[in-house]
C-alpha cells in the first residue's frame, strides 16, 4: 500500500545482535501504513520472531531505528497466554483492568471482542473448558479490545488443526477488514501468508534480511475458496521460490 500518511509502524535499518554474538537480523527497513496487513515469511531461525519483539519494544535495536506511530498495541502470541483461574471474559476485561477502565465499560468491551471472535455464550468458560481454537478467539478478543492501530502476531495459528487454522484465517481477515489497524504478521505457511495479507515480505536465513516483497492485490472480504484459486497459486508460487532462492 502506498501511502504519504505517517507509518503506524517504520523500521530503518535494523539489526540485532545478542550478546551471545548470534546476528538475528541485519538492516531491515520496512513501513506500515495505516490499513496495511503485512506478513512476513522465511526459514526457521531467521529472526522473523526477533522483528516482531523489536517492533514491540520487548527486544532493543543494536543498529538502525524503529518509529512507532500507534495509540495502542497489541501482541498476539504463539500460544493463547490466558490465564486459567479467568474466564473468557475476565481474561478480555484484563486490559481494561490495567488501564482502570470503570468495570461497567470494561465488561461491555469485552462482550462486544468476545461476540466479534464467535464467542457468544462461552463468555463464563475458563481457558481448560475450551478448544485450542477457542483459546486462540480469545487471545485475539483481548487483542481487539484495545482497539490497537497497530496489531502485532507471532505464528498465532501454528499450534492449531488443519481445519481450525483455516477457519481463524477467515476470521482473522473479517477482523482485519472491521477494525483496520495496521498489522504484522509472522507465520512459516505461505498459504496463510497469501491469504491474509496485503503484502508478504519474504526473509533470508540468518541473519534475516528482507529479500522479497509481494503484493496481494486481492480485496476483502476474501471468501476461503480463494485458495483454489489459479491467480492464489501464482502468488503462493512466486513467495515460496523467493523462499527457495534465500533459505
Amino acid at each position: 500500500m502506498t501511502s504519504t500518511a505517517t507509518p503506524t509502524l517504520a523500521l530503518e535499518g535494523v539489526t540485532k545482535r545478542f550478546p551471545t554474538g548470534t546476528v538475528a537480523v541485519r538492516e531491515v527497513s520496512m513501513a506500515l501504513q495505516p490499513g496495511d496487513f503485512v506478513t512476513v515469511v522465511g526459514p526457521s531461525g531467521c529472526g522473523k520472531s526477533t522483528l516482531l519483539r523489536l517492533a514491540s519494544g520487548l527486544e532493543t535495536v543494536t543498529g538502525g531505528s524503529i518509529d512507532v506511530h500507534a495509540a495502542a498495541t497489541s501482541y498476539v502470541f504463539q500460544d493463547a497466554t490466558l490465564l486459567e483461574w479467568r474466564s473468557a471474559r475476565t481474561n478480555v476485561e484484563l486490559v481494561g483492568e490495567l488501564r482502570r477502565v470503570p468495570k461497567q465499560e470494561r465488561r461491555r468491551r469485552a462482550q462486544e471482542a468476545l461476540d466479534l471472535v464467535g464467542l457468544t455464550g462461552f463468555e463464563s468458560q475458563h481457558p481448560r473448558q475450551l478448544s485450542g481454537g477457542m483459546r486462540m478467539r480469545v487471545s485475539l478478543a483481548r487483542a481487539l479490545v484495545a482497539d490497537p492501530e497497530l496489531a502485532l502476531f507471532d505464528e498465532p495459528f501454528g499450534a492449531l488443526d488443519e481445519i481450525t487454522r483455516l477457519q481463524m484465517q477467515t476470521e482473522l481477515q473479517k477482523l482485519f477488514q472491521l477494525k483496520r489497524f495496521a498489522g504484522l504478521f509472522i507465520t512459516h505457511s505461505v498459504s496463510e501468508a497469501v491469504y491474509l495479507s496485503t503484502r508478504v515480505l519474504v526473509m533470508s536465513g540468518r541473519p534475516g534480511r528482507i529479500v522479497a516483497e509481494v503484493p496481494v492485490p486481492f480485496p476483502y472480504p476474501r471468501p476461503p475458496e480463494l485458495r483454489y484459486e489459479p491467480e492464489f497459486a501464482e502468488l503462493t508460487g512466486r513467495v515460496s521460490a523467493a523462499l527457495g532462492e534465500h533459505s
